[in-house]
């Protein structure tokens, strides 16, 4: 959350049942002149969601695909099957 401060978290507790998002992403603006043409004005995030359990932490989005030619040859199946 782009508000969070970490002072406000220090007495948080990770428990059963939570659920957190994790999304790192780059985002170039399309007027950046510092990186190569082809990269402006895209964006790229790789997410997961973790669910803590009573035995640890669990990424409930680990089997899906993380190369770009293995997230393109399962969107192709998706629309080949639209």
């Amino acid at each position: 959350c782009a508000q969070a401060r970490r002072e406000l978290y220090l007495d948080g507790l990770l428990t059963e049942g939570m659920v957190f998002t994790i999304e790192p992403g780059l985002y170039f603006k399309a007027e950046d002149l510092a990186i190569p043409e082809e990269y402006r004005g895209i964006g790229v995030r790789n997410e997961d969601d973790i669910l803590m359990t009573a035995d640890g932490p669990v990424n409930l989005s680990a089997a899906l695909p993380r190369t770009p030619d293995d997230v393109e040859s399962w969107m192709a199946g998706i629309y080949a099957g639209a």
